[in-house]
């Protein structure tokens, strides 16, 4: 299982609490698959599009695996996933995207514009994500002062690299070339995500063909990882397609 990383401020592995916290996460998932959890490469140039990172995702599967693998794309990790499953589709094996669409809403567009703009100047800025990640409208006030508290310990130590992974997902939208996905397709969601509204997980998985969607209705949108059904239903989903096969 490739588990393609949510956003995080820096291209690298995350290191102290931050991994504790990762491993704590995906504990359950790893007693079911092989995870195999992946950021974006480091060195990212200004103006990278997010299908030249699909294709560097692409070789480094070829040259690690040489097959396809089950690939989980989770938030920003799902834009790169749904990038590589229509540009590489010898790559996928199968798709899960969690909390994640076929384009970013304005909102959380406009969010990540902000934090990047903040980044590029040496500002303070990572409050600027706290209405797409916070559990709902009425955590957002207290989100956005806690992530102003904590955004010099999490300020990475190359802010061009997340400045051109945010603008590479800011003109992100394949919504038009989802009936080009051949790869079977999950999409989970959260009833109560802050970011992404469950139209934008319908939509999706209407787009591509034969495609299942489950919605959390109590989820946030990193709480579909904590969802009790999470790794149960993804393993039943690759479990059918491998049987089908």
């Amino acid at each position: 299982m490739l588990l393609l990383r949510w956003f995080t401020p820096a291209h690298a592995n995350p290191a102290g609490l931050m991994r504790i916290s990762e491993r704590v996460l995906l504990a359950p998932l790893a007693r079911r698959f092989r995870v195999y959890a992946v950021s974006r490469a480091p060195g990212m140039r200004a103006g990278t599009t997010m299908a030249e990172i699909a294709a560097e995702h692409a070789a480094a599967i070829a040259a690690e695996f040489g097959t396809a693998v089950d690939v989980l794309g989770v938030s920003s990790g799902g834009s790169i996933a749904l990038q590589l499953a229509a540009d590489h589709p010898r790559a996928v094996r199968t798709l899960i995207l969690a909390s994640s669409g076929d384009t970013l809403p304005e909102t959380v567009r406009a969010s990540q514009r902000d934090y990047a703009a903040a980044l590029a100047s040496g500002r303070r800025g990572l409050h600027h994500l706290a209405p797409a990640v916070a559990g709902s409208a009425i955590l957002a006030g207290p989100a956005r002062a806690a992530m102003w508290l904590a955004d010099p310990l999490l300020r990475p130590a190359r802010p061009a690299d997340t400045v051109a992974f945010l603008r590479a997902e800011d003109s992100f939208d394949i919504g038009a070339r989802l009936g080009e996905i051949v790869a079977p397709t999950l999409v989970l969601g959260g009833g109560r995500d802050a970011g992404i509204p469950v139209e934008t997980f319908r939509r999706t998985a209407a787009g591509v063909p034969g495609a299942r969607l489950i919605v959390y209705p109590r989820a946030s949108h990193m709480g579909v990882l904590r969802h009790h059904r999470f790794v149960e239903d993804i393993a039943a989903f690759t479990g059918a397609r491998r049987r089908e096969r």
